[in-house]
């Protein structure tokens, strides 16, 4: 026999044993789904597959073959979790995500007749017509700091596109673009049946989103942020606003998407700047909600699955909104260091995220912040900015978060844990 025979019969015997053990491999996964079936627990398990990957990569010691042994692991991880979902369509994974199909996942945001999908995975983009009703005539916001083959992907999607470009960054947020995008929609003939997209960072999504919930009292807006800090924070939600006079978010409403897609490839034209003030929002949640995320933080790993701390982080958020949509109560731990942090971004100009890592140094205890601080080292944000006390007082007396003498403030005294604290708005000087 030669040696090509002679290979090509190894694999055969090795395959045949390899279908003999998945079948019993399925038939365990079969167990396990109906076992969490019966009590109501998820399919996805990140810590279990995490550590069946790290099994995996310590059992193979040839490291010419080790990464595709993990490959194989992960591709019969995601058959597993398949064929459970076939098992039981209705079930959930880890807070409410379904599985689409390969590297697609769905998390539902229940808000009763608010109630809409985010669309998470790699190369979701250009899945926008099977999620985004897009056969009617369609207003694509974006900025001059997007890729503009993001828009036209969209574009060439949609029936009866119009690309609306505004400049990049926080200035644009303003009421003058409000109106005039309201005038280009009217001139153009937009109807009540007609629909939003915003295709960018959180400058577009506010602004087209403030669009759309004012024009002829609501059209539909979907919404594809196309940031690190947009993707975790500002594409859920449904806070829409523009700034006035130099402070932020001063007008806007709530007003809910349709559908959102988030797709982790279009990080990939952001600067560092922009990831590390991503990351600083992620982490900010993970401080108030979740140690867990926490210790992926400080262990490092976060480096190396961008997508899981987008999950961790949209889940996060969902949960909070779902709880409290209008931002009367629990929500308001999402303002973890903003207070401060928006005072110090109007002042200095710094990334939102930047200006929030610094804030939230000023609301936590001394151990939460050791903590924070070698983080930061990591990541490369700053844990201090030039305004003086009394120039970021002056801003903070303006923060709609104030409620007449007092201001409501989220403290951290132990991680995955935030408080609400009411201080009369004097006593933010001591603090400062």
């Amino acid at each position: 026999m030669d040696v090509l025979a002679s290979a090509r019969e190894k694999i055969n015997k090795v395959d045949r044993e390899m279908a003999r053990l998945f079948s019993i491999r399925m038939e365990a996964v079969k167990e396990i789904a109906e076992y969490k079936a019966e009590r109501a627990l998820p399919i996805f398990d990140a810590k279990r597959e995490e550590e069946i990957i790290r099994n995996a990569a310590s059992v193979i010691e040839c490291d010419e073959i080790k990464a595709h042994y993990i490959e194989f692991i992960k591709s019969n991880m995601s058959i597993s979790r398949s064929y459970q979902a076939e098992l039981y369509p209705d079930a959930l994974s880890m807070g409410g995500v379904l599985y689409e199909c390969e590297g697609i996942k769905r998390i539902r945001v229940e808000l009763s007749e608010n109630s809409y999908d985010i669309i998470l995975g790699c190369g979701a983009l250009s899945l926008a017509e099977k999620y985004f009703d897009l056969k009617r005539r369609v207003l694509i916001v974006t900025d001059t700091g997007v890729p503009r083959e993001y828009a036209n992907a969209v574009a060439d999607k949609c029936a009866d596109p119009y690309i609306y470009t505004v400049e990049q960054g926080e200035a644009s947020k303003n009421i003058s673009n409000f109106e005039k995008m309201l005038s280009f929609m009217a001139q153009n003939r937009f109807t009540r049946t007609d629909c939003v997209v915003a295709v960018g960072g959180g400058v577009c999504g506010d602004l087209a989103g403030f669009v759309a919930a004012s024009y002829m009292r609501g059209v539909d807006f979907y919404n594809i942020p196309t940031t690190l800090l947009s993707q975790v924070d500002s594409s859920i939600g449904g806070k829409v606003a523009v700034n006035l006079g130099g402070y932020k978010n001063t007008v806007g409403a709530f007003y809910q998407p349709k559908c959102v897609i988030v797709d982790p490839e279009l990080l990939l034209t952001l600067d560092i700047g922009q990831i590390r003030s991503g990351l600083a929002e992620s982490l900010k949640m993970a401080t108030t909600s979740d140690a867990e995320l926490f210790e992926i933080f400080e262990s490092g790993s976060f480096l190396d699955d961008i997508g899981l701390v987008i999950e961790r982080s949209l889940l996060i958020k969902k949960g909070i909104v779902e709880r409290d949509e209008r931002e009367s109560g629990e929500r308001k731990i999402l303002n973890f260091g903003h207070t401060v942090g928006h005072a110090v971004e109007s002042l200095t100009g710094m990334l939102h995220g930047h200006a929030v890592a610094v804030g939230m140094l000023y609301v936590c205890s001394p151990s939460v912040r050791e903590r924070l601080l070698s983080i930061y080292d990591v990541i490369g944000l700053p844990c201090r900015a030039e305004p003086c006390a009394d120039e970021l007082y002056g801003f903070i007396l303006r923060d709609k978060k104030a409620d007449g003498s007092n201001i409501t403030l989220t403290y951290v005294n132990e991680i995955g844990k935030a408080e609400l604290i009411k201080m009369p708005i004097e006593k933010i000087k001591d603090l400062l």
